[in-house]
């Protein structure tokens, strides 16, 4: 049994929440018809002594020792905000910290993404510079030991922890790489590691640039602002931004990010709720004239910050959406710190594009797993109207203007997904990689899957019991030599040229720069429609 300290640490923080739930209204529901103040106070007391009689029974009764901090931290408090919506959540001392970690876009360690991976700690990617990338550390690589502490049956976030530190310290690392005897052994100096929100820039076609934004952190304005200066964004055919599996992040960096591209004082977003007045973020300095085309690719992914960005780009004419329809969050979280060192998400507020849309899914009539994983569309959806006139649709994510499907993976490409034959970006490289590179070949830049390495794989499958027929191999041929490549070069160069080459096969991206002069019509005529109407209203006082 846990000690009583550990019990009033739990209760208290819970208190704490609920207090707070109750000032908000958050314990107001059909069971709960509290209007006065002391009624609410009392309410809390009343709800606290019956969840204390309740854990106090639990911690006498139960057939195994209670984690009585794993109970309220992982059970009672998450339980409650996530009876009020799928996105109001709790941070224990732990999961705040990396919270934080994410907003701010850095932290002191190695600089790369680690993953368990049949019951191994896994190197996903080292981030490119970092010391980790600068050691020579693969994706796929195995963590096997942490200065001298060996990692088996160790959690992803405990190999992390381990290999987190201050800044200038070394740790030592054993790496297992397959066609290596032994493990390698590398000491790496630890550094401020920066987690651009920018994860890629490039120009994908003569006068066609192209930027991949992976979060909305504390840098995402300036890194935008960065890629842009280095894509020459004023002289540019035409941008294209992508936000697909961009779950979001700060507010203000998606108005920061949209103020880049929107007209001066044309308004970005607006959120109330129920304690809070309305309050409209404009575009404060706007794009000073510059009107390059603009196309935002989304898929089912992009989420909050990035419905932001794409709802205020579609509403106001000044792009296209291409892609799949976005997520759907729509609700507003405050960060509330609480007592030892943990926190509250809190949906404080609902926020709304330009045009008035609330592209909230709907989530009070649907399981958590269908909210997530099997969205419904909206039997009526709501219709709204962008500045040129243009019909937009809310309450179920950013509809694009030009839907263009994710190719889905056929059986025998799930078979290899499945199988951890490959793996999609950004989740490192796939066992037959890690087998072929560990034959040592010679990897240049000019690599590309030729019938050897057809060969190679065909025989890879065989030895590994997976079953393909040669008209599977036939048909998914160009897939077969793209996602090796694509592999080969993230694993040998790096994130960067592993990115380079998934977009020499992206049918989103194409049609994207196939719109690119449709986009600049399209703005182009909504500020003729714009300042037509100005003008109107202007000469009928």
């Amino acid at each position: 049994m846990e000690s009583q300290p550990s019990s009033k640490r739990g209760i208290i923080v819970l208190v704490v929440v609920l207090g707070i739930s109750a000032v908000l209204g958050g314990l107001i529901g059909p069971t709960v018809r509290a209007t006065a103040a002391g009624n609410k106070e009392n309410d809390v007391q009343d709800s606290v002594k019956s969840f204390t009689r309740v854990l106090s029974v639990v911690e006498r009764n139960y057939a195994d020792p209670v984690d009585t901090d794993k109970v309220i931290y992982d059970g009672a408090i998450p339980g409650m905000l996530h009876v009020l919506d799928p996105h109001s959540n709790f941070f224990d001392p732990k999961q705040y910290a990396l919270f934080k970690e994410d907003q701010q876009g850095k932290y002191y360690g190695v600089g790369m993404t680690v993953s368990n991976r049949d019951n191994q700690t896994v190197v996903l990617a080292p981030f490119v510079g970092s010391p980790a990338y600068k050691a020579g550390i693969r994706p796929g690589d195995l963590i096997l030991k942490v200065d001298g502490k060996p990692c088996d049956g160790l959690t992803t976030t405990e190999v992390a922890d381990m290999l987190k530190g201050p800044k200038a310290t070394v740790v030592h690392i054993s790496l297992g790489r397959e066609g290596w005897d032994k493990p390698i052994e590398v000491s790496v100096t630890r550094d401020e590691i920066f987690r651009p929100a920018v994860e890629y820039f490039t120009m994908v076609k003569p006068g066609i640039g192209y930027v991949r934004i992976i979060s909305f952190n504390e840098t995402t304005d300036s890194d935008v602002a960065e890629a842009l200066k280095q894509l020459d964004f004023p002289k540019l055919d035409g941008l294209i931004i992508d936000l697909r599996n961009n779950g979001g992040g700060l507010l203000n960096q998606a108005v920061g990010l949209s103020d880049m591209f929107l007209d001066k004082n044309e308004i970005v977003v607006s959120h109330h709720g129920r304690l809070s007045p309305e309050h409209r973020y404009y575009a404060v300095r706007g794009n000073q004239g510059i009107e390059v085309p603009i196309v935002v690719l989304i898929n089912g992914q992009s989420a909050s910050a990035s419905e932001i960005v794409a709802g205020a780009i579609q509403d106001h004419d000044r792009g296209l959406i291409v892609g799949e329809t976005s997520f759907g969050k729509g609700l507003v979280q405050t960060q509330i710190p609480l007592s030892e060192d943990t926190a509250m998400l809190l949906t404080t507020a609902r926020y709304y594009t330009p045009s008035g849309r609330l592209i909230q899914r709907d989530y009070k009539n649907v399981s958590l797993y269908d909210y997530h994983y099997n969205p419904q569309k909206p039997a009526q959806p709501e219709v709204k109207l962008t500045d040129s006139g243009r019909q937009v649709f809310g309450q179920g994510g950013i509809t694009p203007d030009d839907a263009v499907a994710e190719p889905k993976p056929d059986d025998f490409q799930q078979t290899m997904y499945r199988r951890g034959v490959f793996y999609p970006l950004p989740q490192g490289v796939g066992d037959f990689t890690r087998h072929y590179l560990g034959s040592k070949p010679d990897i240049t830049k000019d690599f590309v899957a030729n019938e050897e390495v057809i060969n190679q794989f065909r025989k890879y499958l065989d030895e590994q019991h997976i079953h393909y027929t040669e008209p599977e191999i036939q048909e998914n041929l160009t897939w077969l030599k793209w996602q090796i490549k694509r592999e080969v070069f993230t694993s040998v160069f790096g994130l960067n040229d592993g990115f380079k080459v998934a977009l020499q096969d992206d049918p989103q991206l194409d049609k994207a720069v196939d719109l690119i002069p449709q986009a600049r019509a399209l703005y182009q005529n909504a500020r003729k429609i714009v300042a037509e109407r100005q003008a109107g209203q202007s000469s009928h006082p």
